[in-house]
């Protein structure tokens, strides 16, 4: 693990630092010529990238996963992870449903009605991670929300492993939304196909879930042309400890962390230096004994007090935030910027990501500061409705006429002034 120590320069300064870090692990990505080929080859082009990149062994003949896949995956999960599938479906399901709004409507003074509804979009791609590990998590946390929020059409994307297959556990947790319309693609590509359409595949209007930085950049290009969650790049998360937190515990959970891959970054904040010394003793030597905890960069800030700790984590933003000290819950309510807090020692950032029912498709790079969690609004899309009677327009017209002639626009006066 890659441990450096930070100077405290202030809130804005430091998180500048820390960002500035992370980002020179980060690849440099260009996803502009696959859009290309995807709008120009379609089908063709997608078999020919799966191929390449993902189905390394045995190339599919389609992209599309026969029906039935998923729920012949469903029945074979072994039954204790099946009840844990249902156990996340369940309550990803209940704190989504938890979210909807409803309709508002307000009478105003000169008699006309405004009201403002939201609807779900008609169709939702989702992108799942895959090709040689399996992210089931990630099929719940997207599909369950567009489910809720009542979209008709989900579309799944998933890279194939080395054999051509969607891992069974991806058509499994698929079966359990509901989702039977389901791609073996992957990569910057699957996005594309999902935006644009080819001959097998038809266009959505959002996109969800996370992915590599080349989804993440695919997801960047067709922002505007569709919806999208958010820029959900490398996972990340900043952990403040206080001097009775549990350093293995916190190693632990740092090095959970890094399991994501080098690129993660992982933030430690305290106030004494002894705790951020034995907590970088404590992570090193977990992750030296665990294969799979990747060479991730760990930053180590000391703070002069705990007030500085929250400022600095709304000045990063990060995408987890693990409050382990004793003032977690008081602390938690002046935290703005986070996409999810986990407060208190128990509070550990793999409830979130599997079963606590909150989402883990959060804003990543300081995207915090103006985005959030995906859920069901992430599917739904306002729509305002206005109802002008007689009286209301007599009363308005004048008006609307001052200030459509101020702006060079007199026939929308006009269209105004023959309704009065």
């Amino acid at each position: 693990m890659r441990v450096r120590r930070f100077e405290w320069e202030g809130a804005a300064e430091t998180a500048a630092a820390l960002r500035s870090w992370a980002a020179e692990s980060a690849p440099a990505v260009d996803v502009r010529p696959i859009e290309r080929e995807v709008i120009d080859g379609g089908d063709a082009t997608l078999l020919q990238l799966t191929a390449l990149y993902d189905a390394t062994e045995r190339a599919p003949e389609a992209l599309r996963v026969e029906a039935g896949a998923g729920e012949a995956a469903l029945a074979a999960v072994e039954p204790g992870l099946r009840e844990a599938l249902e156990m996340a479906a369940a309550n990803v399901r209940t704190v989504a449903e938890a979210q909807l709004g409803s309709a508002t409507e307000v009478e105003l003074p000169q008699g006309q009605k405004v009201s403002v509804r939201e609807v779900a979009v008609a169709a939702a791609g989702i992108y799942a991670p895959g090709g040689r590990a399996a992210y089931p998590s990630s099929v719940l946390m997207c599909a369950i929300p567009a489910r809720v929020a009542g979209v008709e059409r989900i579309a799944l994307a998933s890279p194939p492993g080395p054999d051509g297959r969607v891992h069974p556990l991806v058509l499994a947790a698929a079966a359990l939304c509901g989702v039977e319309e389901i791609y073996a693609m992957g990569g910057a590509q699957a996005i594309f196909a999902l935006v644009h359409g080819t001959e097998t595949i038809a266009p959505v209007d959002v996109i969800a879930g996370p992915g590599n930085a080349w989804v993440r950049e695919a997801k960047r290009a067709v922002s505007g042309t569709v919806g999208i969650d958010s820029l959900a790049g490398p996972s990340e998360l900043m952990l403040v400890a206080g001097h009775d937190t549990d350093v293995e515990w916190a190693a632990l959970d740092l090095c959970a962390q890094a399991e994501h891959g080098p690129e993660s970054p992982l933030v430690a904040v305290a106030v004494e230096e002894h705790v951020l010394d034995a907590i970088a003793t404590a992570t090193e030597a977990a992750a030296a004994s665990r294969p799979s905890v990747a060479d991730a960069p760990l930053a180590l800030v000391r703070v002069p007090e705990l007030e500085a700790a929250i400022a600095l984590a709304n000045a990063y933003a990060p995408e987890h935030l693990e409050l382990l000290e004793e003032d977690a819950s008081l602390a938690a309510g002046r935290v703005s910027t986070a996409g999810c807090v986990f407060v208190g020692r128990h509070g550990a950032t793999v409830f979130g990501d599997y079963v606590a029912g909150s989402n883990h498709v959060l804003p990543t790079g300081g995207a915090g500061r103006f985005s959030g969690p995906l859920g069901p609004a992430t599917f739904r899309r306002r729509i305002s409705q206005v109802e002008v009677g007689a009286e209301a327009a007599a009363a308005l017209a004048p008006q609307a006429d001052a200030l459509a002639r101020a702006e060079g626009f007199p026939v929308h006066g006009e269209s105004a002034m023959i309704r009065r």
